[in-house]
């Protein structure tokens, strides 16, 4: 579609966001009503889905690349609305829910072409280096310090009472540390697209490698039982986590190095909240993984099995949410 077919069919629909925006600045009540199809300023009650809507066209003129007057307007509204949407208001849950049913999920989709390659580089180190060296155990000491590689062999030997702790620490300290590591590795890899997108494929690339190590290591030293069935729990969450943190390290780099028509400065204004955005996403998967790595992974109290199965299942479950979550294209919901 041209750019002006394109205004033409939706500009009466961003003149009455802008009109609600403008009337809840001025802290005026919007009407139950509208007094037209389009112009008028909506109910409250449909702001969400308004706001969705100027997201998804915000993406559909970048993707086409209209001129970058149209992409700041929307830009602007989009910005304004997510003040709104996330600000200490009645509705912000309202807000939150919809963004985890529908908004995150679309994003990611979106964004396929940066999340995949973002995966690549994590996971494919991840299971070449776990294969290389339950093979030959030796390479472990080129990627992890011997002292490391030793605390790890404590934390999931036969004896231990918890799995993966580091001490005599409980389960809520474990999950408050978990958050802080776990949001800290998806905050680097987020930050590193700043550095023309080097800081995130080094991070990913290290990430998978270290990880990949230890499961190597500990399988060839007979421990691989209870480190993967500690793993297996939080695995689906965090690691896809760490993608999608990737992904939204790469729309950044994608601004710097090929802003298109956009000086650097304005690219990073377009790309930025919709990497916020991701990251955000990202984060509440962090949280998740914290949470099951501190109150489910450590304990012995289930066999093996039921973890394995639990830890399987939950990959399937966030699989079929990215690939089908938000998919119905009903009015109640909008784009």
């Amino acid at each position: 579609m041209k750019q002006a077919a394109f205004e033409e069919q939706w500009a009466p629909r961003w003149q009455a966001f802008a009109a609600w925006l403008d009337r809840r600045a001025l802290a005026r009540p919007a009407p139950r009503a509208s007094r037209s199809a389009e112009a008028a300023v909506f109910p409250d009650e449909e702001f969400p889905r308004r706001y969705r809507e100027i997201c998804a066209h915000l993406a559909l003129a970048q993707d086409r690349q209209y001129a970058s007057e149209l992409i700041e307007r929307l830009n602007g509204l989009a910005l304004r609305g997510h003040h709104v949407l996330y600000g200490a208001e009645p509705g912000q849950w309202r807000a939150v829910l919809d963004f985890v049913a529908y908004g995150f999920p679309r994003l990611v989709r979106q964004e396929w072409r940066a999340t995949l390659a973002a995966a690549a580089l994590f996971f494919l180190p991840l299971l070449a280096i776990t294969a290389l060296v339950a093979a030959r155990p030796e390479a472990a000491y080129y990627l992890v310090d011997p002292q490391g590689l030793a605390r790890y062999q404590e934390m999931y030997s036969d004896t231990a009472q918890a799995l993966g702790r580091r001490g005599a620490e409980g389960d809520i300290a474990m999950f408050a540390f978990y958050i802080a590591h776990n949001t800290s590795i998806g905050f680097q890899t987020f930050a590193g697209g700043i550095l023309g997108g080097l800081g995130t494929i080094f991070f990913l690339l290290f990430n998978g490698i270290d990880i990949g190590a230890v499961g190597g290591y500990l399988t060839n030293v007979g421990l691989g039982h209870n480190f993967w069935s500690f793993v297996a729990g939080h695995s689906g969450p965090e690691l896809l986590a760490i993608g999608i943190s990737g992904a939204a390290g790469f729309r950044l780099a994608q601004a710097l190095l090929a802003p298109g028509a956009h000086t650097r400065k304005q690219a990073l204004a377009i790309a930025g909240p919709l990497a916020v955005r991701l990251m955000l996403g990202a984060a509440g998967m962090f949280v998740l993984a914290a949470f099951i790595e501190g109150f489910w992974s450590p304990h012995r109290w289930f066999p093996n099995g039921v973890k394995y199965a639990a830890g399987g299942s939950l990959w399937l479950l966030l699989i079929a949410y990215f690939l089908f979550a938000g998919r119905r294209s009903d009015k109640g919901r909008g784009a």
